[in-house]
Order: structure tokens, then C-alpha cells, then sequence
């Protein structure tokens, strides 16, 4: 369950922070809706690219396996 909160939550972030800037470069530069549109769909990218980097990871760490105690000791 940790890991797709995990994945949900990169995804939205990215979402969020592309909107985020849009709108304050939108307002700045008075080019409504132009720059919303273009930072959004680059958040969206930068969120599946995210998802995507995560997954990789956790499907590494589950290959590897789980390591024993004593394991960690001798890293």
C-alpha cells in the first residue's frame, strides 16, 4: 500500500508543481492560458517519468530480496 501512495503522490506532485508554475509565469507574463497549458503537460511528464524511476526502484529492491540481519553488518 506504501508504494502506490508512493506513486500516486509523485505523480500528483508533478502535476501540481507544473500548474503551480504555469499560473505564476502566466501572471507575470500576462500570456493566460498559455503557459498553464505547457507547464501542466510538462508536470504531468515529469510526474510519469517519476512513476516510472520509482517502480524501476522497487522492483530492484524486491528482486534483491530481503536481507537478513546480520547482512547489513557485513556492507
Amino acid at each position: 500500500m506504501g508504494a502506490g501512495f508512493r506513486i500516486a503522490v509523485d505523480l500528483v506532485a508533478g502535476i501540481v508543481v507544473g500548474v503551480g508554475m504555469g499560473l505564476a509565469l502566466d501572471y507575470w507574463l500576462g500570456t493566460k492560458p498559455w503557459l498553464l497549458v505547457l507547464f501542466t503537460l510538462f508536470g504531468f511528464a515529469a510526474g510519469v517519468l517519476n512513476v516510472m524511476r520509482t517502480a524501476k526502484q522497487l522492483d530492484r529492491e524486491r528482486a534483491a530480496g530481503p536481507k537478513s540481519p546480520g547482512a547489513q553488518l557485513e556492507e
